[in-house]
C-alpha cells in the first residue's frame, strides 16, 4: 500500500495544501490567501474561521491529485507560530479575530513586566525574551479587552491555541485539543526544561490553565478527521510542527550545529544546538527545534518581522511594483545601492534589535535616487537583517557554517541569494523543495506512522538544486556598515 501525505502549511498570508508521496515528491498543490486586518495602529489580525474554511477548501481541491487504487492518506500540519486564537468551546466560535505574531498590542504589558523585573524568570523558563511577538501578551489583551472574555475564561469556557491547535480542534470536531512542543515553546507560557505549561508564567500573564491544550511531540498521531466529509473514512492527523522548525527539519538539519534560513513574510535563522536547552545569547531566543523519535532537540533562533512582507508592502500598499518577482530585472542596471537603505520596521524590529516601537525609515535618499534604488534597498534589507542575526548566532555557537540551507519564495531571486552569500561569507544552498516547512511536517508525519524510523533514512532524500558561493569585496563590507548606520538612525528616532 502506498502512502500519501497531505501537508497543510498555514502561513501568515495563505493556506497551502500540498500532496507528497513517500519519496517526498510534491504531486499537487493549492494556495488560498486570506484577509489581513489592520484595525488600528500596531494591530494585525486574521479571521480564524476564514483560515479553517480555506484549509478545508485547499484540501478539497487537492483530492483530485491523489492517485486511484490501494493507498493510505494522512494529514500533517505546519503553521505560522505565535499567532493566537481564543474561542468558546461551547459554541466553537472565536471570541475575536486571531492576534497575529506581527501584532504589537501587547507592547505596553511587555514593557511593564520587563521594567518590574520579570525578564530573567521568563527567559530562564521559556527560553524567550518578553516581547509582544509571542502569544502570551495577545491572549492577555483579549481577556482584558473583549467583553465577557475574562469571566468566560475564569469559568473554564474558553480555549486558546496557536493556529495548529485551532485547526486540529476544528478538524476533529472538538474531540482533540492539542499542540506540539515547537508551537508551545513560542507562546511564552511553556517551560522548555520541564516540557510543560508553566504555572508561574500562566500566573504572570493572568491566563487560566483550563485554556491550555495538551502538548505532544512533533511526530505524534493527533487524531482523525474526515475534513468535513471530504474523505469517506477518517484519515489520521499526524505530524505537527511550527513553520520555522518545520523548515529546519525539512532542510534535514537533524545534527547539532546545522542551520537554515527561512525567507517568508518574516524570516527565521535557526541553528540546531542539540538536546540541551542552552541559554541564548543576547538578541536570540532558545526554542524547541523538534521533538522526534523520542528525543527533544533545541535551537537558537532569531526572527525578523518584515522581509517578504516588505516586498508585499511595496506592491500592495505603495504600488511601486506589480509583483516581487519583477524586482530582480528592475534593479539589474544599477551599479550599486546608491547608499540608499530601507529599514523595514513596519511592525517594529525583531531580533537581534528587539525594538517593537521602532518605525520604518528610508535613509540616504537624494535627487538621484530612483525607483530601482528603492527596490534594491528593500531587497537588500532582507539580507542585512539576516546577517544581523547570523553574526550573533555564529559568535554564540563558535561556528562558521560553510553551507547554509535556505528556503522560501525569495530564494528564487538570484541577486538576493548571491548578496546573502557575500554578506555572510558562506555558501548558500537552495534545495529542491521550496516549501521546507511543509516537508518538515511530512517528515514528522512519516516518523509518527513509522514510514521512516531514523533521520538517516530521510536525509538521503534532500537534493541540492543550486548553490551560491561567496565572493565578498570591500564594497560588501561598506554596504553593511551603511546598513548599521541606517538602523541606528531609525532606533534613535
Amino acid at each position: 500500500m502506498k502512502n500519501y501525505i497531505i501537508a497543510v502549511d498555514q502561513s501568515t498570508s495563505a493556506t497551502k495544501a500540498m500532496l507528497f508521496d513517500e519519496q517526498c515528491r510534491i504531486l499537487g498543490r493549492n494556495d488560498i490567501g486570506h484577509e489581513q486586518y489592520y484595525p488600528q495602529k500596531g494591530f494585525v489580525e486574521h479571521d480564524a474561521e476564514e483560515i479553517y474554511r480555506n484549509t478545508v477548501e485547499a484540501i478539497r481541491q487537492l483530492t483530485g491529485c491523489i492517485p486511484q487504487g490501494d493507498c493510505c492518506v494522512a494529514l500533517a500540519i505546519t503553521n505560522q507560530r505565535e499567532t493566537v486564537v481564543v474561542w468558546d468551546k461551547r459554541t466553537g466560535k472565536p471570541v475575536c479575530r486571531a492576534v497575529v505574531w506581527q501584532d504589537n498590542r501587547g507592547t505596553e504589558l511587555c514593557r511593564y513586566l520587563a521594567e518590574h523585573g520579570h525578564t530573567r524568570m521568563v527567559q530562564e523558563k521559556s527560553g524567550l525574551i518578553i516581547d509582544p511577538n509571542f502569544s502570551a501578551s495577545g491572549v492577555r489583551w483579549i481577556l482584558d479587552h473583549v467583553e465577557g472574555a475574562r469571566e468566560a475564561a475564569d469559568e473554564g469556557h474558553l480555549l486558546m491555541g496557536t493556529v495548529d491547535t485551532w485547526l486540529i480542534w476544528k478538524l476533529t470536531g472538538g474531540k482533540v485539543f492539542a499542540t506540539d512542543t515547537t508551537n508551545a515553546s513560542r507562546t511564552m507560557l511553556f517551560n522548555i526544561h520541564t516540557m510543560e505549561w508553566d504555572d508561574d508564567l500562566l500566573q504572570l500573564f493572568g491566563i487560566p490553565r483550563t485554556m491550555m491544550a495538551g502538548v505532544l511531540p512533533s511526530d505524534a498521531v493527533y487524531g482523525e478527521t474526515t475534513v468535513e466529509g471530504i474523505f469517506e473514512k477518517p484519515i489520521q492527523i499526524a505530524g505537527v510542527i511550527g513553520d520555522s522548525q518545520g523548515a529546519l527539519a525539512g532542510q534535514m538539519c537533524f545534527g547539532e550545529g546545522s542551520g537554515k534560513i527561512t525567507y517568508g513574510t518574516g524570516s527565521s535563522v535557526m541553528v540546531n544546538i542539540g538536546e540541551s536547552p542552552k541559554a541564548a545569547p543576547e538578541g536570540l531566543v532558545t526554542s524547541v527545534a523538534f521533538s522526534v523519535l523520542g528525543k527533544h532537540f533545541y535551537g537558537y533562533e532569531g526572527n525578523i518581522y518584515s522581509t517578504g512582507a516588505t516586498l508585499k508592502w511595496l506592491c500592495d500598499q505603495i504600488k511601486l511594483i506589480g509583483h516581487p518577482r519583477e524586482i530582480e530585472a528592475e534593479i539589474a542596471s544599477l551599479a550599486d545601492n546608491g547608499e540608499v537603505y530601507i529599514v523595514p520596521a513596519l511592525a517594529g524590529l525583531g531580533a537581534p534589535w528587539w525594538k517593537p516601537d521602532a518605525k520604518a525609515g528610508i535613509v540616504g535618499m537624494t535627487f538621484s535616487t530612483s525607483r530601482a534604488h528603492l527596490l534594491r534597498a528593500a531587497l537588500e534589507s532582507i539580507a542585512y537583517q539576516v546577517k544581523d542575526l547570523f553574526d550573533v548566532m555564529m559568535q554564540a555557537t563558535g561556528n562558521q557554517l560553510r553551507d547554509i540551507c535556505v528556503d522560501g519564495g525569495p530564494t528564487k531571486n538570484r541577486f538576493l541569494m548571491q548578496f546573502q552569500a557575500d554578506l555572510l561569507n558562506s555558501r548558500i544552498v537552495c534545495t529542491e523543495v521550496e516549501d521546507a516547512s511543509a516537508l518538515g511536517a511530512v517528515l514528522m508525519n512519516g516518523f509518527a506512522r513509522r514510514i521512516w524510523t531514523s533521520s538517516g533514512e530521510v536525509t538521503e532524500l534532500r537534493k541540492v538544486v543550486q548553490a551560491f558561493d561567496p565572493s565578498p569585496t570591500e564594497d560588501t563590507d561598506k554596504a553593511y556598515k551603511g546598513w548599521l548606520r541606517a538602523v541606528n538612525t531609525v532606533v534613535r528616532y
